[in-house]
């Protein structure tokens, strides 16, 4: 009974490392499989195949660390290490399902494209949606499956803001992922919130009327 009891409370720090581990491992994975790939807004996703592998890669190292306490959550509650992988799987194919959306509608397009898409994401910062979302994302989470839909809600304008800017860079990559894990892990505080939003549209509005002053957003012209 002891020992029952003991690996029940230390399934949550378990699943806590192998989930960090795994998320800093698809790290590792994202930078080989876009070496060579950023290109700014000229950035192509390549065959289906490569981008499948690289989105749901690149979700993985994004997502997970912010999702990581939600997963520990669900093998508190159930008592064992297996319940996790379920949850964190179903989370992540909202993500996958997020891609396949993302590969559909990407065209190629310029900076007035990329910095509207800016602009409207720091809106959406604004919006009651946003905020019911977000919500709804730092709650207990009933399944993987209503996690990741909430999360993705929460998330889907940062997530429209890397596809726009480019989907194969390190940096916006890096930009988006702590935003969207600091936003699951705190709450909600118009002092930060206003400000991020503000600052997204700033930025949207720079691309659109002086691009070249983001670094890596246009390939150099020969």
């Amino acid at each position: 009974m002891v020992n029952v009891e003991s690996r029940r409370a230390a399934a949550p720090a378990v699943v806590l490392a192998v989930t960090l581990g795994l998320a800093a491992a698809c790290w590792a994975a994202a930078a080989w499989l876009m070496d060579g790939m950023d290109m700014g807004v000229a950035t192509r996703p390549g065959s289906f195949g490569f981008f499948a592998a690289a989105w749901v890669t690149m979700m993985a190292a994004m997502m997970l660390p912010g999702a990581a306490p939600a997963v520990a959550r669900r093998a508190r509650l159930n008592g064992k290490v297996r319940a996790a992988p379920p949850f964190a799987g179903s989370y992540l194919a909202v993500w996958a399902i997020a891609g396949v959306v993302a590969y559909a509608l990407d065209r190629p397009h310029g900076s007035l494209a990329a910095g509207t898409v800016v602009i409207a994401a720091g809106a959406y910062e604004l919006t009651p949606v946003k905020r019911h979302f977000r919500r709804r994302c730092r709650e207990e989470a009933g399944s993987g499956l209503g996690f990741g839909l909430c999360c993705a809600g929460s998330s889907i304008g940062l997530m429209a803001m890397l596809v726009a800017l480019d989907m194969m860079s390190l940096f916006w990559m890096s930009v988006v992922a702590v935003l969207a894990c600091a936003q699951k892990m705190l709450p909600a505080k118009a002092a930060i919130d206003v400000p991020l939003a503000l600052a997204l549209i700033g930025l949207g509005l720079v691309i659109v009327f002086a691009p070249s002053m983001i670094p890596g957003l246009t390939p150099p012209t020969m």
